[in-house]
């Protein structure tokens, strides 16, 4: 003869285990997933620092311009993606292109970085004063 809540007793804790055992691979995709969000973040900001490096050396005199348009690169970029940062400002034949380089940042900015750099590339006509 079974008794009526033998059954259900006999399942207590199953859901506890499934969870500790799903944890890792739950804690692994979260952290991949958080890795890419910062790669495609990463490249967001090359290209921004591009662009506004571009803008500024356009704008400044023929003799400022690399100065300028270097300093420009790097002004909105914090302090852990600046550390690794790489602006060339090239100017020539009546244009005026920028190439920002970022190091990746693993899991949190500030600390190591991949050894692999993002690259941002921006281009405009040089204004005439």
């Amino acid at each position: 003869m079974r008794m009526p809540g033998f059954a259900r007793r006999r399942d207590d804790g199953q859901v506890t285990i499934e969870f500790l055992g799903m944890m890792p691979t739950i804690i692994v995709t979260l952290v991949v997933l958080w890795q890419l969000v910062l790669v495609g973040y990463t490249y967001t900001l090359a290209g921004n620092a591009a662009d506004e490096a571009v803008r500024a050396g356009t704008a400044a005199e023929p003799g400022e311009r690399a100065a300028a348009c270097r300093a420009a690169g790097l002004d909105k970029l914090s302090d852990a993606w600046r550390a690794g940062a790489e602006v060339d400002c090239p100017t020539g034949g009546g244009y005026v292109t920028s190439d920002v380089g970022l190091e990746v940042p693993v899991l949190f900015p500030g600390a190591i970085s991949f050894p692999f750099t993002v690259r941002g590339h921006a281009g405009a006509v040089e204004e005439v004063k």
